[in-house]
């Protein structure tokens, strides 16, 4: 369960932990606080927006007259088969199942900003392709190109967020990252109130367009950010890197021992990890360490798409129909009140997250959703067994409608708010792209597989695919107790070599003690060293 075998002593974590000056007060970090808001936490909202338009199209008659070619529901209206709905909620992760491979290359290529660059100008041509769709296929492919978009910003922005953030606000901005999902969900929710009750196809085409709007939001800002101080290093461009760090974790201030730590600590890490590896995708399976990052977030990624989100998520048309919610006008609310709830207590997990252990925090998250499942799993039991009876059960669906809220906040305390948190505080810098597209793969494979399988389900076994749920989320649970470490009070680099020899984490501990050494003598110019310098050069 620990794996603390590569931990060395944390001195950049106490450094920075004597700056007591908060975020707010410094004004070159908090512009770019703002600038990371708007840019690449926006990047979820994406995300956020298509999991809801895609439930929430489905209350509109327009759009299931569109494209069900003929198949009319249980009640005679017309909707697409159970089969084909899975499909076309499930071809936005095909896409980005598509792009994994890619996206890590081109975000260690050209560098973060130019990746959240073309992956927000790919999903521009989905959103617009989308709304001009003339037949399922064109919007199905068009769900594709988003799809496989978003996994270029995903990536590159969530590692950018995490390598320009202040040592003691990272927790806090990659917890937040996740919580502008449901900014999407709310603003999604809040047109389709609008625009479902529309009796022509401007019912769907609008909220399709209006996808577009994250994506122009990370256009219009990306530029103004600064580039990963870790990335430029690795491309040895040292000085600019040094310069970001001063501006923004310093306030301009060149003799900040911070600033030189940190400098210190990233480029003897980084010529470690670059030392010690073969940049490519073997990498990933070369160490048992390694092999062991993997498999943790080959999981985590299946826990964030497999955990019944996606059901309550993208079928909640479904669902409130077995509560009894019917009307456009009830969905509509419940399902923008769910989305303000969700935004509500994800902004809470991931505010907190730097408060508590890692462990402490998912296993906590999986333990709830665990019983809140069951307790929804009973509720729509009783539905069923009302609905097969000819009676109306009242407090069952009140009971449904609580365990539907409830489940909320279960989630984001571990799922939502740790998942890029975790991520990359688990994998060195070297590998971190890779290791989140791996995320990435599993979790939009995994989201395929449920969304395909979750109205096809329903459908066959009612009330009894929610039990499948909960004996999934226990085994998430015992996952979650055996094999995740904990990553909590260190820096990123004090967390590179987590499973590996001790004795590299301490060359990089090395490296900050010299330069703070420095500093005391009275050296202040912090010199340049190539991640390609000789190898027996001592760090």
């Amino acid at each position: 369960m620990g794996g603390s075998e590569g931990f060395s002593d944390p001195i950049l974590t106490r450094i920075a932990e004597e700056d007591k000056v908060k975020w707010y007060k410094k004004r070159n970090l908090r512009i770019m606080y703002i600038y990371l808001f708007l840019c690449c936490m926006g990047v979820e909202m994406t995300s956020g927006f298509d999991s809801t338009l895609i439930g929430t199209l489905q209350f509109s008659g327009a759009w299931n007259k569109y494209f069900s070619s003929g198949h009319l529901d249980a009640k005679g209206k017309p909707s697409l088969k159970p089969a084909m709905l899975g499909f076309v909620a499930s071809c936005y992760q095909l896409g980005s199942i598509i792009g994994v491979p890619i996206a890590p290359w081109l975000n260690q290529r050209l560098g973060r900003r130019w990746t959240v660059m073309i992956g927000s100008l790919i999903m521009c041509v989905g959103a617009i392709i989308q709304g001009c769709s003339q037949n399922l296929g064109m919007y199905i492919f068009a769900r594709m190109v988003l799809g496989f978009g978003i996994v270029f910003a995903i990536i590159a922005g969530s590692a950018l967020i995490g390598e320009l953030g202040h040592p003691n606000d990272r927790p806090t901005l990659t917890s937040l990252f996740n919580s502008s999902y449901f900014i999407g969900q709310i603003t999604a929710s809040a047109i389709v109130i609008r625009t479902s009750d529309i009796k022509s196809d401007s019912s769907w085409r609008i909220p399709s367009f209006l996808q577009i709007c994250p994506s122009l939001l990370q256009i219009g800002f990306v530029f103004l950010l600064p580039e990963s101080p870790r990335w430029l290093i690795s491309r040895d461009r040292d000085e600019e890197a040094y310069a970001i760090l001063v501006k923004y974790h310093a306030e301009g201030d060149t003799n900040s021992v911070l600033a030189k730590a940190e400098m210190a600590q990233i480029r003897s890490t980084i010529k470690l990890e670059l030392e010690n590896s073969r940049r490519s995708w073997m990498d990933m399976v070369a160490t048992s360490g390694m092999r062991r990052r993997v498999l943790i977030s080959c999981f985590l990624g299946l826990f964030t798409q497999m955990s019944g989100n996606t059901l309550l998520s993208y079928y909640q048309n479904i669902l409130y129909e077995m509560m009894g919610h019917t009307s456009n006008y009830a969905k509509t609310r419940i399902n923008i009140a769910n989305a303000c709830w969700g935004l509500i207590t994800a902004s809470i997990a991931a505010l907190i997250v730097a408060k508590f252990r890692r462990r402490t925090m998912f296993m906590t998250s999986s333990a709830s959703m665990l019983v809140v499942f069951i307790a929804m799993t009973v509720a729509f039991q009783q539905l069923h067994k009302a609905t097969v009876d000819g009676v109306k059960n009242n407090a069952a669906a009140v009971a449904a409608l609580v365990f539907y809220f409830a489940y909320q906040p279960t989630y984001n305390l571990g799922n939502n708010a740790l998942t890029y948190t975790y991520l990359i505080e688990l994998f060195p810098y070297a590998q971190r792209s890779r290791g989140i597209g791996i995320e990435q793969f599993f979790g939009k494979g995994g989201g395929f597989f449920s969304q395909n399988v979750n109205p096809i389900a329903m459908d066959a076994i009612n009330w009894k695919f929610f039990a499948i749920y909960c004996g999934w989320i226990a085994f998430e649970f015992f996952f979650i107790f055996f094999m995740y470490p904990e990553t909590s009070g260190r820096t990123l680099e004090e967390l590179a070599f987590l499973f590996e020899d001790k004795e590299l984490a301490n060359q990089a501990v090395v490296a900050v003690e010299k330069q703070i050494h420095a500093d005391d003598v009275g050296q202040t110019k912090v010199v340049p060293m190539h991640v390609e310098d000789n190898a027996d050069k001592k760090v």
